[in-house]
């Protein structure tokens, strides 16, 4: 714990719906939710406007649809996303060279390794500063916390949403968190407050009431000594520049159960590729590949292999999962599926194909990871169209047909918030999709609202397009003509 509050903690309010409320002009306060927009989906982020009718994040997508029916419902949009954070992280940068973010929209700073303050004064000024100069370069709005322990900002940030700064001078601490929910606390999950309750301790108050010797017995003595320590205000975590990661993965929940195998199989390899992805972008690769299958009754199984050396190769991963997948009863459906790499290095094995061919003869019955006995046209198509029914990205390709099934053109997916570019009206955004026809709203981040136009989902005129950048300085400027680059 630090005599002065100079461990800055930034959250950025709403970042995803106010991300897109910035770059659609006819959005701008009004109500927006992103998330899954099937059946399964939940929220991920609510604008004010949306939470002012109960929605919030992690809320099932179908309740919100109900709570709030005409709100802006919308994909997410990642690398635009990430665009914005990698704007956010970089002023991070200046104040201090100990930055460490949690996630796209909020970081840890520690404001007196960087010089820029050592008292309330210069964190409370380096704060302020912080939150225009976020302002002026994405025209979104971030809240940020100020104390002398990463617990303390954190809460600090939460209790100033949205668009504030609260600073809390050391000696305080109590004053703020004591009457506050345990849950605020570090390491207190659901599970971990609800044995609490069940024990009469609800409060940070009741938790210092309770006494270290009572938690420990409640708890154990690591997290029991840790939690009183915490609930006196005491933490001494230091903010650490470098987070390594531990494991890279993917999945996607189904709107329906799956239950043809070789749509399953289509699933995994089309998984292990986009975790391939995310790997290589990450500058790393790994070792052990996961398979991770979520079945029709809500049971989760996870299979894992581990290689003779760490692997960035789309192949390799592929037929790994594969191989895992072999060892699962998939009978009854299939929910929800995830591929991911653990294992982590900053290199790669080179002998990994010889590797995958000694390891698939290892394993008793193990099957490589490419489709026997389905032409390689059918098995692209076929992943075309699983990528489309789950909303993955509008599918460009003409639909491959699996053995047995009629020949027919695949009709283009477009999702609610995805960018389009049309050859006479411009850049645009997709409003809705139906019964063979695409609505699109024509706006810039700068402009004003646009126009909306309907569309033929096939018209060769519209295609999809790259997110345009929100306008420096604001949201009322001239938007540019750049592009963000692909994750």
């Amino acid at each position: 714990m630090r005599a002065a509050p100079t461990i800055l903690h930034l959250d950025m309010d709403a970042f995803f719906a106010a991300a897109e409320q910035a770059s659609k002009p006819s959005l701008r306060g009004k109500p927006v939710v992103v998330g899954g927009l099937g059946p399964r989906g939940v929220v991920a982020t609510a604008s004010y406007e949306a939470r002012r009718f109960g929605i919030h994040s992690a809320m099932p997508m179908g309740q919100a649809r109900r709570l709030a029916p005409n709100a802006a419902y919308l994909v997410p949009r990642f690398t635009f996303y990430r665009a914005i954070s990698g704007q956010v992280m970089e002023l991070l940068g200046r104040l201090s060279p100990l930055v460490e973010p949690l996630s796209l929209d909020e970081a840890f700073v520690d404001l007196e390794a960087g010089g820029v303050a050592d008292d309330s004064a210069g964190a409370r000024a380096a704060g302020e500063r912080l939150r225009r100069d976020i302002l002026a370069t994405t025209g979104l709005s971030g809240s940020v916390g100020l104390a002398g322990s990463k617990m303390l900002a954190k809460i600090a940030s939460e209790e100033a949403k949205p668009d504030g700064l609260l600073l809390i001078e050391p000696g305080t601490e109590r004053e703020l968190i004591g009457p506050r929910s345990v849950r605020i606390i570090p390491g207190v999950g659901p599970a971990t407050g609800e044995h609490l309750r069940r024990a009469g301790i609800v409060t940070v108050d009741e938790v210092v009431e309770a006494g270290q010797d009572e938690l420990v017995r409640l708890l154990g003595r690591a997290h029991g000594t840790s939690l009183y320590a915490m609930a006196l205000g005491r933490d001494d975590r230091p903010v650490v520049a470098e987070r390594d990661a531990k494991s890279v993965s993917v999945e996607d929940t189904f709107d329906v159960d799956l239950h043809d195998r070789l749509r399953i199989r289509l699933e995994v390899e089309r998984l292990a590729e986009r975790c391939v992805g995310r790997l290589r972008g990450s500058g790393h690769s790994g070792r052990t590949i996961v398979l991770k299958v979520r079945r029709y009754d809500f049971s989760t199984l996870t299979r894992s292999e581990t290689l003779r050396g760490p692997t960035d190769d789309p192949v390799v991963v592929r037929e790994a999962a594969a191989r895992l997948l072999d060892l699962v009863d998939t009978t009854g459906g299939v929910r929800l599926l995830g591929v991911g790499v653990s294992g982590l290095a900053d290199y790669t094995q080179e002998d990994l194909f010889a590797q995958a061919e000694a390891q698939a003869g290892a394993l008793a019955g193990g099957a490589v990871g490419t489709l026997t006995g389905v032409p390689a046209g059918a098995r692209a198509g076929a992943q075309a169209e699983a990528e489309a029914d789950t909303g993955a990205r509008p599918s460009e390709e003409p639909a491959a047909v699996l053995p047995g099934a009629a020949s027919r053109p695949a009709e283009r997916r477009w999702a609610p918030g995805n960018d389009v570019r049309h050859t006479v009206y411009g850049p645009g955004w997709v409003q809705g999709s139906g019964v063979g026809r695409v609505t699109v709203r024509f706006e810039e981040p700068g402009s004003a609202p646009g126009r909306v136009r309907t569309f033929a989902v096939d018209d060769p005129e519209l295609e999809p397009a790259d997110p345009l950048p929100l306008v420096p300085g604001g949201a009322t400027g001239v938007a540019s003509q750049g592009r963000y680059p692909a994750p």
